[in-house]
């Protein structure tokens, strides 16, 4: 499957979908939902699934029974991948729109253009794209995880598995920067060394000369933090020079735009993941969960990625902590999550972790093989501790701003 059938196939059930409002004002018996997630430009191989794992969590609150007596409505708009555009429609959904909350962005130079239109305008954020961590911020809850919980595994398995030299290629914004600092922590304190970390801006799409000086160095992996479709370049130039198989990887990022089905297996056999969430986890929840999705998408949709999972599973947080403070009101919804709200989601229990907003969840370190991602070890209830190192919410409420966090 190429690039683009992959994204007609994912996004075919969005395209048609009755539940996306044209943007307009709600009635007084709905709830308004919005999704700021891309749906074309660079980024769609995220956006398109995140949307349709918000459809269907929509789509479920409503054959419950909505929230509070009232049906939710989705309020779908497509950024683009231009940051202008994601100011923009934050602002119509707080004002014009007047959602109860948004879900949205995907990299973190979106959330933060989302995230300061939002808390002037007083709306609840939820941003639930795995991330470098730091955000400290009463009005956002992060529910993917953050390189404590996943690099923190992956980066020793990897070593145990591989050796102790690692060369490092990382997309050039926060995201990248910051975590390449994750991998080379990990890798210090396990013994490891870093060969070099290169960064690239997300429309570079040659690597030759790249490619030339990893094989010079003699790593004994490369670790990916690339991010994007025009980084997808990156891996098939890796295999074509003939590198797949005498250099292995480990990356942060792959397989979340799902890049194992559009590689071929000889392109990406043997990568090693961690994330929170992968197709064959085997719960009763997970099963069900896969019904219920590919009887609404289609049995051919090609994978539930990570970043969809953690917008499915952000929804359910977020009305759970409706349900309890019953109210949609920003205030007394953040109070209800500060609880310490669970769900028992398709990837097991996840916790709002009340401090930092952020989730405590279970994570996997996973192989890539014949376009599947197999689990290899799990590692339960992950806390997010390069987060809380820098944020209290309960001591400083008032706190807004994303750390850096010091590695």
């Amino acid at each position: 499957m190429d690039r683009r059938k992959f994204i007609q196939s994912s996004g075919a059930a969005f395209a048609g979908s009755s539940a996306i409002l044209p943007l307009s004002a709600l009635a007084a018996d709905e709830i308004g939902v919005g999704s700021i997630h891309d749906l074309s430009g660079g980024l769609d191989i995220y956006g398109k699934p995140m949307l349709d794992c918000l459809t269907l969590a929509i789509e479920e609150q409503n054959a419950a029974g909505g929230l509070l007596g009232k049906k939710l409505k989705l309020v779908s708009y497509d950024p683009q991948s231009n940051m202008q555009m994601y100011a923009q429609f934050a602002q119509q959904a707080a004002l014009k729109d007047k959602v109860a909350v948004v879900h949205g962005g995907i990299t973190s130079a979106s959330r933060e253009v989302i995230r300061p239109v939002l808390n002037r305008n007083k709306t609840l954020y939820f941003y639930n794209t795995q991330y470098e961590g730091g955000v400290c911020d009463r009005g956002t809850f992060s529910t993917g995880v953050t390189p404590a919980q996943t690099v923190g595994k992956l980066i020793p398995y990897a070593m145990k598995k591989w050796g102790k030299k690692i060369y490092v290629i990382a997309a050039d914004y926060n995201y990248g920067q910051i975590t390449s600092q994750w991998v080379k922590k990990f890798a210090m304190e396990n013994g490891g060394s870093i060969a070099s970390i290169d960064f690239f801006p997300l429309d570079v799409t040659t690597f030759g000369p790249t490619i030339a000086k990893i094989e010079a160095a003699k790593p004994d992996m490369v670790v990916s933090a690339l991010v994007g479709g025009a980084h997808m370049s990156f891996y098939r130039q890796w295999a074509a020079a003939g590198l797949t198989k005498k250099i292995p990887l480990a990356s942060t990022t792959f397989a979340v735009g799902n890049e194992h089905i559009v590689l071929s297996p000889e392109e990406a056999d043997g990568f090693l993941l961690s994330y929170n969430y992968f197709e064959n986890i085997d719960t009763p929840e997970n099963k069900a969960f896969k019904e219920r999705f590919h009887k609404r998408f289609g049995k051919d949709y090609p994978n539930i990625t990570e970043l969809a999972m953690g917008t499915y599973q952000g929804f359910k947080l977020w009305a759970e902590g409706v349900k309890k403070a019953n109210s949609v009101e920003i205030g007394k919804v953040t109070t209800a999550l500060e609880s310490g709200i669970s769900i028992m989601g398709p990837s097991g229990k996840v916790s709002i972790d009340p401090a930092t907003h952020h989730c405590i969840l279970n994570v996997s370190v996973a192989e890539v093989k014949a376009k599947k991602l197999n689990i290899l070890q799990t590692f339960p209830q992950q806390a997010p501790t390069d987060t809380s190192a820098v944020c209290d919410l309960k001591k400083n409420p008032r706190d807004n701003q994303q750390y850096v966090i010091k590695v």
